[in-house]
């Protein structure tokens, strides 16, 4: 677990390289003109989401109705939102793999009963995480055997992933806010912007609370955010009702790390003047918390935005347009200037005693201060295993590990191959041939990873049904110790 020192480190390293690269400006806006003109997949492919459903299969297979409920949603659906706002994991910040997330759940009813369709957005698994992708799709928990939902018509994909049944603890369904373009309003109330920065302690001294300061929980919400779930799950908070087992109470499951878990208990007031008493206790060890609902991880944690606007660390600029708005209803958006862009500007070199400059001429990176017949030169000696003018030093040095190589890596990583390819033309000109070097490796293991999404999407690559992906094969020199084990 972090202590306060570790995790402010982490907020303010971790998050705001996030925020810069994860969601590129120009997926934003691409993604914002393509939702305002009614065309909600074309805003999915703006945001890297593939589209994994049908409408009209699905109007077939479950009715007009549900097919219009979903068709509902999906048109206010903002993608760029979504991504911004989805699980992610350290240290670079990549979507959290292998999740199933649902958006929204629809009851439908059928012949053993209600059934709810969920619409779920799904990650990769890391091994094939190229180009950060996400895949967008229903669930049907009725297909499939044991109603895991492998085999549904619904979603043929699902039968590929290592989780398709939509995850307790990372839902989206009841955070709409993250995701829907008519209630991003409200953000500020639900991530607690509304109030000044507080903890349950401060309100309430007198509460037990188990839970380390500084790890950045919502605790002041979590009250309010669990009576959500137990609203949308049809528990009561009245805890009169099987203490045992917690089955049809107030109890709600936080997770606040890796094996540890904490017991939220709403007690209703007897006589319902007075909002539900929150009690926080741990745990048992070894107890099967299986049976009660999970406080999703949307409301577990403060909001980073949030903590980084209040740290400091962020300018309400540099955050999502709507989350910007929801959280510093006072920021004004800057109008874009159209300022002159310095890719293409010459750069200057120190070469012989003297400044000279080296820029773009016929989409290629070249020495401005020295005429061809110099240049012809310098490169035969060169190749002749001579030391090379400073300028063609300087050139020689871009095309293999420019001073942009880390923010290209980041861009690469996140899944922004056009942003990192714009970086890389801007540095070196559009008809560069790139050189043997970091860069190179860069851009080749990128077009690697995207190979490996597409062949997995393609049911091509990675394990068969049922099965995990094969350890690393083993060196020659490796040696079994057949007496170390119980059993062969």
């Amino acid at each position: 677990m972090l202590t306060s020192t570790a995790y402010e480190d982490s907020l303010l390293s971790f998050w705001p390289r996030v925020r810069d690269f994860a969601v590129p400006p120009t997926m934003i806006e691409t993604a914002t003109a393509r939702r305002h003109r009614g065309d909600w997949a074309g805003a999915c492919t703006a945001a890297g989401i593939d589209i994994d459903l049908d409408l009209r299969s699905l109007a077939r297979t479950h009715g007009r109705d549900l097919a219009a409920e979903v068709r509902a949603d999906l048109r206010h659906l903002t993608p760029d939102l979504l991504r911004w706002h989805m699980p992610r994991v350290a240290p670079d910040g990549l979507l959290r793999p292998g999740l199933t997330i649902t958006l929204a759940r629809y009851d439908r009813a059928g012949r053993d009963g209600v059934h709810p369709v969920h619409l779920v957005v799904r990650t990769p698994p890391a091994w094939a995480d190229g180009g950060q992708r996400i895949s967008l799709a229903l669930w049907d928990g009725s297909h499939g055997p044991d109603g895991d939902g492998r085999g549904s018509a619904l979603d043929a994909h699902a039968r590929r992933h290592p989780h398709p049944r939509p995850s307790r603890r990372f839902r989206l369904d009841l955070h709409r806010h993250l995701w829907d373009a008519r209630r991003t309003g409200e953000l500020r109330v639900r991530s607690g912007a509304d109030r000044p920065p507080g903890d349950a302690r401060s309100e309430n001294p007198d509460l037990p609370v188990p839970v380390p300061q500084g790890l950045g929980c919502a605790v002041d919400r979590w009250a309010a955010e669990a009576l959500i779930v137990l609203r949308a799950e049809g528990r009561t908070t009245d805890t009169d009702t099987d203490t045992d087992t917690g089955a049809d109470t107030g109890i709600v499951t936080v997770r606040i790390g890796s094996r540890q878990r904490l017991l939220l208990d709403l007690v209703a007031d007897p006589a319902g003047a007075e909002p539900p008493t929150p009690r926080i206790a741990r745990a048992p060890d070894g107890g099967d918390l299986s049976a009660l609902p999970v406080l999703p991880d949307a409301a577990t944690w403060v909001l980073p935005d949030l903590a980084l606007i209040r740290a400091g660390a962020i300018e309400a600029g540099r955050l999502h347009p709507l989350v910007a708005s929801a959280l510093v209803p006072e920021h004004t958006p800057a109008v874009s200037t159209g300022s002159a862009d310095p890719a293409g500007q010459s750069r200057l070199v120190e070469c012989r005693g003297a400044r000279h400059r080296i820029g773009l001429v016929d989409g290629v990176l070249a020495p401005l201060d020295h005429d061809p017949a110099e240049i012809r030169r310098e490169e035969l000696l060169v190749a002749l295993t001579g030391t090379p003018l400073p300028c063609l030093r300087a050139i020689d040095e871009a095309h293999r590990q420019p001073h942009c190589l880390s923010g290209v890596r980041e861009r690469l990583h996140h899944g922004d191959t056009t942003g990192a390819l714009a970086v890389v033309e801007g540095l070196l000109g559009p008809d560069a041939v790139l050189r043997s070097g970091a860069l190179q490796d860069e851009l080749r293991a990128a077009a690697l990873r995207r190979l490996t999404y597409g062949l997995f999407r393609a049911g091509l690559a990675g394990p068969a049904q049922g099965r995990v992906l094969p350890g690393p094969d083993r060196p020659r020199s490796h040696r079994s110790r057949p007496r170390h084990t119980t059993g062969r």
